[in-house]
């Protein structure tokens, strides 16, 4: 809101509608605001009107007293602070504005941190063989790296998704004034301010072609959200595999050891839990809350004006800032502290009854279900082998399980 004035006093003065001094003042004023020197002062709720002139007023109202103090002079908040501007033009600029900076200066550092992370983590465990799992049950082997890569693929795919999305809510309805239409305002006013935006905030900013439109629908802002929650369910999922491969030590997998979990137990000593996973489980429920609670904010409000305006920007700063801290956490007290327990891995892999599938094509579905139920019953997949008389080469490959994780028969049909 701040620069937004800010920009806007200098366009006035500079289009010969504002008086110079006036302009200067209200010009510093406004960037104190931005600045947060003033933020005591603003004291409008949230939970206001759904349009933001709550907020507006509460603006012009405190940069017109300060650049009264600056110039001497009489500054008025409206005739002045607020010339050719409407609450529902500035506020739909500014959310935008905010949501932007949140994106840039928060989000993506986070999620790019995450994504490295993830590709160290899978680079490091590249070698480690495990049993997959479909339903929980017995899968064929699958590598830890291809897990993790897998995650760190959708999380690239996730960042592609917000740039994009970035891009539509750069464009802002800044000059429609009070329905989109620019009454009371002067037809130079929006290229001129938007100029000083830009360079007050570094932001390649547009205006919208149709400016009613950001002004009457959230859809880009639902959109940022919409791609916000998608990270949270692949955080959701990550940190739910990492429970499972967590879990134990004695009675559960144990696939892996996250050496920095703290004691997790008031009564029973040495129980170490993954406090921090569930930690960043939370944050990403809360943001997956709050995107419904956006999905309802966009919809609210009739003809010209939305009316959940101060609610959606409140809420996705709500939703980065989580995210930010939950990957930012998972980063660096998880990924980077994650050691597989590749003997005990191995261990499982080897005894999975779904190694049966590779001997499909030699013996058929319906006789590799029943040796599958076999194994599953504690009979060696050897003594299986052996029975079927294969030879003691072909048993070896078809015990190889690093020629289990690429495409290809290991047998053909007899």
């Amino acid at each position: 809101m701040g620069v937004i004035k800010h920009s806007a006093a200098r366009a006035n003065a500079e289009l010969g509608l504002l008086n110079p001094s006036i302009s200067e003042a209200i010009s510093k004023a406004a960037l104190e605001l931005a600045e947060g020197l003033h933020d005591d002062k603003i004291v409008v709720d949230v939970f206001q009107t759904g349009s933001g002139t709550g907020l507006n007023m509460n603006v012009n109202e405190v940069i017109a007293i300060r650049a009264s103090e600056l110039c001497r002079c009489d500054v008025h908040p409206n005739d002045h602070v607020n010339m050719c501007q409407s609450t529902n033009d500035v506020v739909t600029s500014a959310i935008r504005i905010a949501a932007i900076a949140d994106v840039e200066e928060r989000l993506k550092p986070a999620l790019k941190e995450f994504i490295d992370g993830l590709d160290e983590l899978s680079t490091r465990t590249g070698d480690v063989i495990k049993p997959g799992r479909t339903h929980l049950r017995d899968a064929l082997p699958i590598t830890m790296g291809l897990e993790f890569r897998a995650f760190r693929d959708a999380l690239n795919h996730d960042l592609n998704s917000v740039n994009s999305i970035e891009e539509y809510v750069k464009e802002i309805p800044l000059g429609g004034t009070a329905v989109g239409t620019g009454i009371n305002s002067h037809t130079d006013f929006p290229k001129l301010t938007i100029k000083f935006l830009r360079d007050a905030v570094g932001m390649d900013l547009k205006l919208s072609e149709v400016k009613t439109r950001g002004m009457k629908l959230l859809s880009d802002l639902v959109m940022l959200s919409g791609a916000l929650r998608v990270i949270a369910l692949d955080i959701m999922r990550l940190c739910q595999d990492l429970r499972l491969m967590y879990s134990g030590p004695a009675t559960g997998l144990n696939e892996i050891d996250i050496p920095q979990e703290v004691p997790g137990s008031s009564i029973m000593p040495g129980k170490e839990n993954p406090v921090t996973v569930e930690a960043a489980m939370l944050a990403a429920t809360q943001v997956i809350g709050l995107d419904h609670s956006n999905n309802l904010a966009g919809m609210l409000g009739e003809f010209e004006l939305s009316m959940g305006i101060p609610l959606i920007s409140y809420n996705i700063h709500m939703q980065i800032m989580l995210l930010s801290e939950a990957m930012n956490k998972l980063s660096r007290q998880v990924l980077k502290k994650v050691v597989p327990n590749a003997e005990r891995t191995r261990e499982l892999a080897e005894r999975s009854s779904a190694l049966i599938t590779v001997l499909t094509p030699l013996i058929g579905y319906d006789r590799a279900a029943l040796l599958s139920k076999e194994i599953a019953k504690g009979k060696k997949l050897y003594d299986v082998l052996k029975e079927l008389g294969l030879s003691d080469d072909v048993i070896y490959d078809l015990k190889d399980l690093k020629k289990l994780l690429r495409p290809g028969l290991l047998v053909g049909k007899s």
